[in-house]
């Protein structure tokens, strides 16, 4: 069975379109089989996004990382026109599901890479955001939160999405072992909305 962490371009295509608002703008994807959440937005994503939205941020870019085909970081990118958002995954599927995304939604402010956790990574980054794969496994989804660190400018902020029975206390605990702050700041349907701060 194929999983949408992982890469495989020979897997059939079953390619699905639709609407949805996200942070009031309606965007179009376009989604296919091999990628998380193919018939709609996810409702830990729309958590994460009305989540960082509602926040007061620092300044600088953003990255989000396992962006998928796209919602967190291209309903962000849409948000924010001012800012540069990179976009990161390992399923080249999803990231060339993600750059259509963002052409057909004319959002422009986006640079989307393949890169596992951060190997691909460069720079610091005033927010970094993460809905992060938790079928991968427990050491993807720590180094995900714990590496994040290395990639935060100074009084940067770290969100992430995590429900409650798929290992949010403990994401909590290492993130606040990491980081100078680390607290819930949503719960909804048993998802927890963490955040960090550097």
């Amino acid at each position: 069975m194929q999983h949408y962490y992982t890469n495989d371009p020979d897997l059939a295509h079953d390619e699905h379109s639709f609407d949805f608002e996200l942070g009031g703008h309606v965007l179009r994807f376009t989604t296919d089989s091999g990628v998380f959440s193919k018939h709609t937005v996810d409702f830990g994503s729309r958590v994460l996004i009305a989540s960082v939205l509602a926040a007061s941020l620092p300044e600088g870019s953003i990255l989000d990382v396992g962006a998928g085909y796209g919602p967190i970081g291209l309903a962000l990118a849409k948000h924010f026109p001012e800012r540069q958002i990179t976009m990161s995954d390992v399923n080249e599927r999803a990231l060339a599901l993600a750059k259509q995304n963002a052409a057909d939604n004319g959002i422009a402010n986006v640079t989307i890479l393949e890169s596992s956790m951060y190997d691909q990574i460069d720079g610091q980054f005033g927010v970094i955001v993460t809905n992060p794969p938790i079928r991968a496994g427990k050491t993807i989804v720590s180094g995900i939160l714990a590496g994040a660190a290395e990639h935060l400018l100074p009084g940067g902020q770290l969100f992430a999405v995590i429900q409650k029975k798929q290992g949010a206390p403990s994401a909590l605990k290492l993130m606040k072992a990491t980081y100078k702050t680390a607290e819930i700041i949503r719960k909804e349907h048993g998802y927890y909305i963490l955040k960090a701060s550097k």
